[in-house]
């Protein structure tokens, strides 16, 4: 009998133990949920320099965006209500527009030039594949997807002499339906900006790159968190000519800057073939000069 009541209370021990167990992994699952909820599931990679191995595109409405089988990339029906659905779909926020998701699976090595023809003529950025494989990607494909033709950019910020474009809202608030990480950020650079450098916006979060980006027509004193994908390699002066319009400090009590005063429009922007060698014209530097020698007596 004694030993029976041993077993028995060998046996609850057990019990209660891995109980507690259980229950500590369900615990850990939800405050991993929590961290996920809260943070839209967008968490960068330990290091978003070096880029992932695959790119990954994290989408930031999954309610609103349309499934493939019902509706065709790009569009968001309002008030659609899901066979079978008790609520209507959920549509997407104002300003964003959904054309799909790149492709995981991108070039790593190459170079890539992005044509934008506006209205005040060509701009050429050339994009090194291996520094920013799945910036490169997300802009090629969104520009595939004709999500630029037609937009303008809509702020400038003289201060840090930034061009910032590719809200086809032109509010600043629109943009795709994903996020990615980060790429190249030039930390511990001054400066990390240089004129003719063109850089993913964010949200002032790591890993919040969408669509929106930047020409820098100086040197720039910003931080290096930005994504720095391209450099100008044709039609710098428009750029510039842009900056120097100036602004009419719409945003300056908010973000700073305001509307460029000088209207720049995307008509159309491509993406070339990915080509072995650089499209850009190289800096030739002056030869050393030998310092004179007296002949010899």
């Amino acid at each position: 009998m004694a030993a029976r009541q041993d077993a028995a209370r060998r046996k609850r021990l057990l019990q209660a133990r891995v109980g507690a167990g259980v229950a500590g992994v369900v615990v850990l699952a939800a405050v991993v949920w929590v961290i996920a909820a809260a943070t839209g599931g967008s968490q960068p990679t330990a290091n978003p320099s070096s880029g992932p191995t695959a790119c990954e595109w994290i989408p930031q409405f999954p309610e609103a965006t349309a499934s493939p089988d019902t509706a065709s990339p790009g569009t968001a029906s309002p008030g659609a209500t899901s066979p079978g659905a008790a609520s209507p779909t959920p549509a997407l926020p104002e300003g964003v527009k959904d054309v799909g998701t790149p492709p995981t699976d991108v070039p790593r090595s190459g170079f890539q030039v992005l044509t934008f023809t506006t209205n005040l003529g060509v701009i050429k950025v050339e994009m090194d594949l291996s520094k920013t494989p799945c910036t490169a990607a997300n802009l090629s494909y969104l520009a595939s997807k004709k999500f630029y033709d037609g937009s303008s950019c809509h702020r400038l910020v003289p201060s840090i002499f930034a061009l910032q474009c590719g809200d086809p809202s032109g509010t600043g608030s629109g943009g795709a339906t994903y996020r990615f990480a980060d790429e190249n950020l030039p930390t511990g650079k001054l400066p990390a900006y240089h004129e003719g450098d063109v850089a993913m916006a964010n949200t002032g979060q790591p890993g919040s790159n969408g669509s929106q980006f930047f020409f820098l027509w100086a040197n720039s004193q910003l931080q290096g968190d930005y994504s720095l994908f391209g450099r100008v390699i044709e039609g710098m002066d428009i750029v510039k000519k842009v900056g120097a319009g100036g602004d009419d400090g719409a945003f300056e009590a908010q973000a700073g800057g305001g509307h460029p005063k000088t209207k720049i429009v995307f008509k159309t922007v491509t993406a070339g073939p990915v080509t072995p060698e650089s499209a850009a014209k190289p800096t030739t530097v002056p030869a050393p000069t030998s310092p004179a020698v007296s002949p010899s007596s």
